[in-house]
């Protein structure tokens, strides 16, 4: 397992995520996970706090994970409005 920063520049305003910090297996893996969770976090309802799709993502390895450190979000910016 591997941290990424993966990061959005589509959404900027209030109420928005810019970037978090992951956990996942792989730069694809990473790229997929939303902050919103839920059944389909890509949905264009929930598009507002995030990028409107995995494609928008910009990923980047910051390191390797600890053993026990499970797949997901570790950190996340969110600028409230």
């Amino acid at each position: 397992m591997k941290l990424y920063h993966i990061s959005q520049t589509e959404n900027n305003d209030y109420d928005t995520y810019s970037d978090l910090v992951v956990c996942a297996a792989s730069e694809e893996e990473a790229r997929l996970i939303h902050p919103r969770h839920g059944d389909d976090p890509w949905k264009e309802d929930t598009f507002g706090s995030w990028c409107k799709s995995p494609e928008s993502v910009t990923v980047e390895c910051i390191g390797d994970a600890l053993p026990n450190i499970e797949p997901g979000i570790i950190c996340a910016s969110f600028h409230a409005g």
